[in-house]
């Protein structure tokens, strides 16, 4: 396969064994489930990652501006956007 890079991953005898029952199962190659399982993993793993970062970017924007829009505000306007009306954003 081009541009891969061939790497080493140490595990324990039970996890592997049952990566190798798995792979079993699928009638696929124990390498082929381990890579899977990095790829599924770090898929999820940068997707929170982002979550998390964007979650700090307004934070941190939060408490530069002091700017922000309560609970009961997000209702009304959530309500109205709802009913079909136009409707612009609190705060």
């Amino acid at each position: 396969m081009p541009g891969t890079a061939t790497t080493s991953v140490k595990l324990d005898a039970e996890t592997r064994e049952r990566v190798k029952r798995l792979a079993a199962l699928r009638r696929r190659s124990a390498h082929w489930v381990m890579r899977e399982a990095i790829e599924e993993y770090v898929a999820r793993e940068e997707k929170r990652e982002q979550v998390r970062q964007e979650a700090l970017a307004r934070w941190n924007e939060y408490r530069a501006s002091g700017r922000h829009v309560s609970e009961a505000e997000a209702d009304v306007w959530l309500a109205r956007l709802e009913a079909g009306e136009d409707a612009d954003l609190p705060g």
